[in-house]
This record gives structure tokens, sequence and C-alpha cells, in this order.
């Protein structure tokens, strides 16, 4: 079995501050760190980590040849990876002693995605496969149309939060991966509740507190969040997304699965950054072997 993912490629800036700014308020940041980010990527790397077989299929620009490096530094092949004319997507990190963020991100390239690279990556997968994608690319309709089509589970990370691509998308989704806020937002929008969502499973996660699998006809699944204390919470969710896939995709039940996942995620916010921080599966399962 494979994961595949549509997924975001950016450059991260990461600024460290006491605390962060307020509006119109400006700071001096008291750390810098440049790398690898974007949902898509922490994603393909939280599964990769977890032991799942990993295709990702993104965009990067012209001018920024380390890119190449760094995601195969971390696993990441290059094979499905357009090289575009609009520069690499960027984000904007700020990261407070807390551990808590605010982000700013421009899609650059990934808004660039090649419609017949997509398809032709998606040609190789099998029923029952697993198509990660988020609100940060291009072509998220088509590629799930594909997916669908091929019989492959399509895993959708709704954020950035907008109404208008996530109903575009909704009907080829068979698993939806929202947080508290953006669960809210949706029944309110939608009138519909959880458990009546067109897909197979909602996937909530509520911070510290834990995650939550909503499936129609059968009673919320919760699991408690495993007590940390966060350094930086970039990159927790994506790591949460990836992390819950690749076990899904190795055959873990739902349960164990939303426990590895919860797992995955306390340990990333313990070390700062996005990508890099993304934990092996041993060292998970060593923090769920001592829970």
């Amino acid at each position: 079995m494979s994961v595949y993912c549509l997924g975001s490629i950016n450059i991260d800036h990461v600024y460290r501050l006491k605390a962060l700014p307020l509006a119109g308020e400006t700071l001096s940041a008291t750390g810098y760190q440049p790398g690898l980010g974007g949902k898509g990527v922490n994603q393909s790397i939280a599964a990769l980590r977890a032991g799942a077989k990993v295709v990702h299929i993104g965009a990067v620009g012209q001018g920024d040849a380390w890119i190449a490096g760094a995601l195969v530094e971390h696993g990441v092949a290059m094979d499905c990876i357009a090289t575009v004319a609009q520069p690499t997507g960027h984000a904007i990190v700020a990261v407070d002693d807390a551990g808590e963020n605010q982000i700013i991100i421009y899609s650059g390239a990934n808004l660039a995605q090649d419609p017949a690279l997509i398809d032709a990556t998606l040609t190789a997968a099998q029923p029952g496969d697993i198509l990660l994608l988020q609100n940060e690319t291009s072509h998220q309709v088509e590629a799930a149309k594909a997916a669908r089509a091929r019989g492959m589970k399509v895993f959708y990370s709704a954020a950035p939060f907008a109404l208008e691509p996530l109903s575009a998308v909704l009907p080829h989704v068979t698993h939806l991966l929202v947080n508290a806020g953006e669960a809210r937002a949706l029944t309110e929008a939608t009138g519909i509740p959880l458990d009546a969502q067109p897909v197979e499973a909602v996937i909530v996660t509520h911070g510290a507190k834990g995650a939550e699998w909503v499936s129609q006809g059968a009673e919320p699944l919760f699991i408690p969040a495993f007590k940390v204390t966060p350094v930086d919470t970039t990159g927790a969710g994506d790591c949460f997304a990836g992390s819950l896939a690749a076990a899904l995709d190795q055959g873990a039940s739902a349960p164990d699965a939303l426990r590895y996942a919860s797992a995955a995620a306390a340990l990333q916010v313990t070390r700062p950054g996005a990508a890099p921080a993304m934990p092996l599966k041993s060292e998970v399962q060593a923090l769920i072997d001592r829970a």
C-alpha cells in the first residue's frame, strides 16, 4: 500500500519572539531559521517517518535548487515534483515562547500544479491507497476525482479553512480532517452535523485535549492527547494527518491510528520547526509504550 500526497512545498521563514505581535505592533525577533515546510510536505515527511511508502506530487520554483536537496534529505523523491516559472511558496512563521504561532503563506508554485503529472502519477495507485490533500494547492478536485476513480481513499485537511474549495472537493473525500474551530465553521456554514457529513469519517483535532473520530451510525471515538510541554506547535496538525494516514495505510484500526497520530503530534510539538521535527516511528511507539 502507498500514501500519495498532492501537497504544498514551502520555504519557511521562522522567527522566534517572546510574544506574538498585536495589530500594528513592531517587535524584534530573538531568533530566525529558514527551512523546509508547507502542509503537504510536512504530511509526506510525517507519513514517511511513520513507515509508509509515500509519493509526493507538487511544484517548486526554478530558482530554489536547494529545495530539491532538502526534500531528498528528508526522503521525499523529486520524481513527481514539477519545476515551474512561479516562485516556490513560502511562509512567514512567528513562534512565541509558549510555542504558539502566527503564519502567513504565499502560495506561489503550489497553485501551479500540473494536472497531467497528477493523473500520470496516480495511474500507479492501487485500490485502498490513500491520497492526502490540503487547501494549499491548485487542482484539488481533479486529483480527488482521479483518486476515487481508482478506488483510493481521499484524506482532505480543510486548512486554511475556506468553504468554497471545501464544498467543491467534499463529494470526493472519504476522510475529512479539521481542527475544532474548522469543525464549528463547517457545521455553522452547512447546517449539517459532523456525523451527517457525506464522508466515511470526520477526524477532529482538539489541540492539547485530544482527537475525535466521527462517523455516521457510530458513537464518536475520542483519544486524549499525550501530555507534553510544547516548544513549537507549527506543523502539529500536519504531523497528525500524515501519521494517521500512514497508520491506517499499514492496517491499524481507527483507535490505534488515532493514538499513534496523537503521540506523533505530541512529540513533534516538543521540537522546533515543522518538517524536520516529525518523529520517527520508533520514537512514537516508545511514547505510546510509556503511556
